[in-house]
């Protein structure tokens, strides 16, 4: 793939929500996005043909992610770029619900998501891109990494391992690679949908989210993914390993 941008982006969930946000902004700003994904964005490669280049890969499935990493694919999207951008967008909040009422399948499924498919991708982003002078890698986080919340078990401890994994990263001062667990704020996606479709039993806070979406406080996944771009891509990343967009984009 060329492209004249030296930037070149990977973004895992690049079908939907925050995930088609952030790959569409990439895109018009003229970075080559490599996007991971069950499935394709037929809209955007019909506007963005020769910059995005996409993989139909199940995330949750780390014995195909693994064999998807083995292939030359990420040196080869990488090559010739100084600045390589990885963007682990793609998660899932089930098992919602007690401890007791998990179904184990679920909770395999969520991890491997969630956390191991992340932190695969970053290790094999950071050894993959070697010729690139900057390397940088973005976990999208959550309140609830830093928040325990009831029902949520499995989700919060999925997310707090992200934040965890972008402090001890940052810690081997690979001067050519930068991290941060970002949370993105709470965004108006399916996601949000999926929480407010749960029970009470399962989820004691949905009338919280409720009065959010009710009272027009989501932010749209637009918002965001500017918000998070600009971020990602600006000098300031990387100097803490653990952010929150919200106190980022806050005006001085």
């Amino acid at each position: 793939m060329t492209t004249s941008s030296p930037i070149r982006a990977i973004v895992t969930g690049h079908t939907r929500g925050l995930g088609a946000a952030l790959a569409e902004q990439l895109l018009a700003r003229g970075i080559a996005v490599l996007g991971l994904s069950r499935s394709r964005h037929a809209e955007l490669k019909t506007r963005f043909p020769a910059l995005l280049e996409e993989i139909e890969l199940e995330l949750a499935d780390t014995a195909r992610v693994t064999q998807w990493i083995a292939t030359d694919a990420l040196r080869a999207f990488a090559s010739g770029a100084q600045t390589v951008l990885l963007i682990n967008n793609a998660g899932m909040v089930q098992p919602i619900g007690p401890i007791e009422g998990q179904d184990a399948a679920a909770i395999a499924n969520a991890v491997s998501l969630n956390v191991a498919t992340p932190l695969m991708l970053a290790s094999a982003l950071a050894a993959a891109a070697v010729d690139a002078t900057d390397r940088r890698i973005v976990h999208i986080s959550s309140g609830a990494a830093r928040n325990a919340y009831a029902g949520w078990s499995i989700y919060c401890a999925t997310k707090a391992a992200l934040d965890h994994h972008a402090r001890a990263v940052s810690l081997d001062a690979n001067r050519a690679l930068r991290i941060c667990s970002l949370a993105p704020g709470v965004i108006d996606t399916n996601m949000q949908a999926e929480i407010r479709g749960s029970g009470v039993e399962q989820f004691p806070m949905r009338e919280k989210f409720e009065d959010l979406k009710r009272n027009g406080q989501l932010a749209t996944p637009e918002q965001c993914a500017t918000q998070l771009l600009d971020y990602a891509l600006s000098d300031a990343f990387g100097q803490t390993p653990v952010a929150d967009i919200r106190e980022i984009a806050k005006p001085a």
